[in-house]
C-alpha cells in the first residue's frame, strides 16, 4: 500500500484511473492552496521543516523524515489497506458485506457525518496559526507544524469521500470547507470547541491533549462504519492522531515538571510568586484544564440522541472498539447509565443504550482522559508537591446537553446562580490568567534553547538531538 507520489496528489487509491475524479480533486487543490496561505501557519511559508510524510500505510513503514517547505507539503489521499471480506459489525445491517458504495437510503446521514468530521481539520489549522509567533523552542515549533500538515491531511482525507461518493453535493460540501472559518461570526465551523481561540501555547498543548482526544474517540468510531471506503480513511488517520495526543500529554507534563522546580527552588506554593518567576502556578493550570475539558466534552453532543441512534442501527458508525465489545451489537434491549440533574443533585438513569451512544462515548474518553491526568499528577507526586489535577465533573460548564441550563460546580454540586458568579473566577480562567500566560509567550528559537516555563523533553524527533535545528527560518 504504497503512496504514489509521482501525481500531483499523492494517493494509495488508484486516482488516476478515474480521470473525472482526479480532474475535480485537482480543480479544488488551488482554493486549498489559496486557503493554506491565508489561514494556515502565519509567516512560515518559506521555512524549511523537518516534517515526516506518510510514503505507506503499512505499520511497519508509513512516514519519511526530511526537511519541507509547508506549501510543498504533499497533501494526499491515504486509506488503509482493505480487509478481505469484512462484514459491518453492527446495528440492523450487521453480518453482511461491509459497503463499497454508499447506500442510497443512507446517503444523507452519511455525508453529514463525513462533512462534520471533515470541517474540524481545518478549523484546528486556523485556530493555530499565530502559535508559531511565539514558539517556546525549535522543537515544539517543529511538532506545531507536524500537527498543521497532518490535519490538513485529514481535511484531503474527508474530501475525497465527498468528491468521489456524493457527486455535486458532495464538490459543493468540500467548497463550503474552505468557506467557513474557526471563530467567523458569519461562517462559524460546524462544532463549538473549534470556534474558541487559541490564544497561546497552554491552550494549545491543552487543546491537543483534550480536544484531538475526541478526535481519536470520533475517528474510531467511524473506523467501524459499514462504509468500507470512510473506515479505512479513518483508520489510516488514526495513526496521526496519536501523535497530536502524544504532543498534547508530554506539553502539559513539562509545564509541570518545570512548574515544580520552580517550587522547590523557591520553597513556595504561592501563585504569585511562582508567576513573578516565570511559570504557570498549578492552580492556574486547573482552570485552563476546566475550561478545554468541559469544551471537549461538548463534542460528544446530547446524552440522548436519536441521531446517535440512527448512526448505530443503520451501521454508519459504531462505538469505540465496536468489535472488541461482548454484546449482541444490536442493542434493542440494553440500557446504559445517564448522568441527568434531578433537583439539586445530578442522578445516574438507566436509559435505552441506543439513545445512549453518544454518553458511552464520552464514558471512554473521561476514563481515557484521566489516564494522562494520573500520569501528570505522578510526576507532581514524584516531584515532592502536594497538589493533585482533578478532571471536573462532566456537568460542569457544559453548553450542549441536559446540563446546558444548569450552573454546576467542578465536584459536580448544582449550584444557584449566584454562587456560581461568586466562584467562576475560582473555577475558570480570567482574562487576568489570559493576560499572564501570554505575557510568558516569549519565542525562543536557538536549537536546544527552551522557554522558561516549560522543562525540556525527554527526547528528540526520529533519533535527533534536542538541540536539531528542526526548522530552518532563511532570514
Amino acid at each position: 500500500m504504497s503512496v504514489n507520489y509521482s501525481e500531483r496528489i499523492p494517493n494509495n487509491v488508484g486516482l488516476s484511473e478515474n480521470r473525472r475524479l482526479q480532474r475535480a480533486l485537482e480543480a479544488w487543490q488551488p482554493n486549498y492552496m489559496r486557503w493554506w496561505q491565508e489561514l494556515g501557519p502565519e509567516g512560515a511559508l518559506d521555512y524549511d521543516v523537518y516534517l515526516r510524510t506518510a510514503i505507506s500505510v503499512e505499520t511497519d513503514g508509513w512516514a519519511n523524515f526530511g526537511y519541507v517547505k509547508m506549501p510543498d507539503y504533499r497533501w494526499g489521499i491515504f486509506l488503509a489497506k482493505p480487509e478481505e471480506g469484512r462484514t459491518i459489525a453492527f446495528g440492523d445491517h450487521r453480518g453482511e458485506p461491509a459497503w463499497q458504495e454508499v447506500p442510497g437510503e443512507y446517503r444523507s446521514p452519511l455525508r453529514r457525518l463525513i462533512v462534520t468530521q471533515g470541517d474540524t481539520e481545518p478549523a484546528s489549522v486556523e485556530q493555530q496559526r499565530h502559535l508559531g509567533r511565539t514558539c517556546p523552542s525549535l522543537y515544539d515549533l517543529r511538532n506545531l507544524f507536524q500537527i498543521n500538515v497532518e490535519e490538513g491531511r485529514h481535511l484531503w482525507a474527508m474530501v475525497y469521500l465527498l468528491h468521489a461518493y456524493f457527486g455535486r453535493d458532495g464538490r459543493e460540501e468540500a467548497d463550503a470547507m474552505l468557506e467557513r472559518h474557526a471563530g467567523d461570526p458569519d461562517k462559524p465551523r460546524i462544532l463549538g470547541a473549534f470556534n474558541e481561540p487559541t490564544p497561546h501555547w497552554l491552550a494549545y498543548f491543552l487543546f491537543t491533549y483534550l480536544t484531538d482526544r475526541d478526535g481519536k474517540y470520533q475517528l474510531a468510531s467511524l473506523a467501524e462504519s459499514g462504509f468500507d471506503p470512510l473506515a479505512r480513511t479513518c483508520q489510516f488517520m488514526l495513526t496521526e492522531e496519536a501523535h497530536h495526543m502524544f504532543v498534547g500529554e508530554t506539553g502539559v507534563m513539562r509545564i509541570l515538571q518545570r512548574t515544580c522546580e520552580v517550587m522547590q527552588a523557591l520553597h513556595t506554593d504561592d501563585p504569585e510568586r511562582l508567576r513573578a518567576a516565570g511559570v504557570i502556578d498549578l492552580p492556574t493550570m486547573q482552570r485552563f484544564l476546566n475550561f478545554h475539558y468541559s469544551v471537549s466534552l461538548d463534542l460528544f453532543g446530547q446524552e440522548l440522541s436519536t441521531n446517535g441512534a440512527t448512526y448505530f442501527t443503520t451501521g454508519l458508525k459504531g462505538r469505540y472498539h465496536e468489535t472488541r465489545v461482548t454484546d449482541d451489537h444490536r442493542l434493542s434491549d440494553a440500557t446504559w447509565p445517564v448522568a441527568v440533574p434531578r433537583v439539586s443533585a445530578i442522578v445516574r438513569e438507566e436509559q435505552p443504550a441506543l439513545l445512549a451512544i453518544n454518553e458511552r462515548l464520552r464514558d471512554d474518553y473521561i476514563i481515557d482522559c484521566q489516564r494522562g491526568l494520573n500520569r501528570w499528577n505522578k510526576e507532581i507526586e514524584k516531584r515532592g508537591v502536594d497538589r493533585v489535577l482533578t478532571l471536573p465533573h462532566r456537568a460542569f460548564h457544559r453548553r450542549i446537553g441536559v446540563f446546558a441550563d444548569v450552573h454546576v460546580s467542578p465536584d459536580g454540586r448544582i449550584v444557584t446562580a449566584d454562587e456560581w458568579a461568586r466562584q467562576v473566577h475560582q473555577w475558570l480562567p480570567t482574562p487576568e490568567d489570559h493576560a499572564f500566560v501570554a505575557s510568558l509567550m516569549q519565542p525562543v528559537t536557538v536549537p536546544g534553547k527552551m522557554a522558561s516555563w516549560i522543562a525540556p523533553p525527554w527526547r528528540g524527533i526520529h533519533g535527533k538531538p534536542i538541540a536539531y535545528e528542526y526548522v530552518k527560518f532563511h532570514c
